[in-house]
Order: structure tokens, then sequence, then C-alpha cells
């Protein structure tokens, strides 16, 4: 998995280079953009969503940072926004905001008051990648199940025996130990109880 990353889209050169180099002699990763097209074709580049957070400045040309924000939640995009923003601004911001945008930090920023926010951001964001890997991981193990044994282990998290499993299923009971045995062993777990949390955690069953 890649390091999460700051990716920076001010339109101002002075701007990108002094806050590419504050964040980068505080440890952190950095990917600056001049403007949000610029941004956008590199997102096109790459095989799969970026891990990071986005920092983007509000007045932009030739595409501004709201409408950049827009580009990306139609691109299906969550990872954190955070703006930079100037007081006039703050309107604009606030229905960014609306829109789940992380946070905004009005000019002229603290040094350390931005570094700490982005550091926030960057644990969302790490905690939002690990999950879309967990959930993909819980896809994969779920796709690998038969029908059958997918059948017998939904029966099972619910607290169902073997033998009414069998008889709704019209299965024998062996048959369904098998099923049974076979689909905990796909997904890597070792009984009803760990089966009932792992397939609500895939929203295969819901949370009692």
């Amino acid at each position: 998995m890649s390091e999460p990353a700051v990716f920076l889209v001010d339109d101002e050169a002075a701007v990108r280079d002094a806050l590419a180099f504050l964040l980068g002699s505080r440890g952190l990763r950095v990917h600056s953009f001049a403007s949000g097209p610029e941004f956008l074709a590199h997102l096109n580049s790459l095989a799969k969503a970026p891990a990071g957070v986005f920092l983007l400045d509000v007045r932009m040309e030739p595409m501004n940072g709201l409408r950049l924000h827009d580009e990306l939640l139609a691109r299906k995009l969550h990872n954190p926004v955070l703006f930079l923003s100037g007081h006039g601004d703050i309107p604009m911001v606030v229905e960014a905001l609306k829109k789940g945008a992380f946070d905004f930090l009005e000019k002229p920023y603290g040094d350390n008051r931005l570094v700490d926010r982005i550091e926030q951001a960057l644990a969302v964001a790490e905690a939002m990648h690990q999950q879309g890997a967990q959930a993909a991981e819980r896809a994969a193990r779920l796709a690998s199940l038969t029908e059958r044994e997918h059948e017998v282990l939904l029966r099972v998290a619910m607290g169902k025996l073997n033998k009414v499993v069998a008889d709704e299923l019209c299965i024998a009971v062996r048959t369904v130990e098998v099923h049974r045995a076979r689909g905990l062993a796909k997904l890597g777990l070792r009984s009803a109880a760990e089966l009932a949390s792992w397939l609500v955690a895939a929203n295969e069953l819901p949370r009692r």
C-alpha cells in the first residue's frame, strides 16, 4: 500500500514552493500541481485512487478550488479535502464543508496549525484507505464462496443449528457440515461468532 501523501493544488508558484518546503521539512510527502486541470490529468493517469489528502486553494484559474472539489466528488474520490482560503472566501468554503470538505484554513495561517491539521487529515485518509482495502478483501473472499456455502453460512451466522439449516435447505446435516467447514476456511474464520461479526462488517447481515 502506498504511503498517504499531500496533493497540493495552487496556481501561485511561490505559494506552492513554500508549502511544499514546509510540509517536506515535517516529513510529509507532497505532490504539487499548478491548476485543477493539471491535477485531474494526473488522476487520469493513475491506475487507482490516490491515498492521501487534497490541499486546494479556493481562488485559482482556470478552475477554482470549489469546482475542483465538485469534480473530485463526481469521480467518487472522498479523500479528506482542506481548502486554503482568504477571508472573503468563507461563504464559499462553508458550502464546500456542507459537501464534506474536511476543513479550511484562512490566510494568513500559522505553519504549526496548518501542519497539525494536515496530519490529522492524513490520519483520517489512512484509516479510510485501510477500510477500503479490508472491504475489497472481504468482497473477494465472499466471491470465493459457492452459492450453497453462502446460504449455509448466512444461516449459521444467524445462530441456526446445523439440523435447522439442513431442513430449510432440504439437504443432509452432513452436507451442511461440509459446506460450513469449507466456507469458514475460505473466509479464514473459526467460529459462528466470528462469522457473524465478519458478515455484519461485510454488510451481509444487519447489526443487532
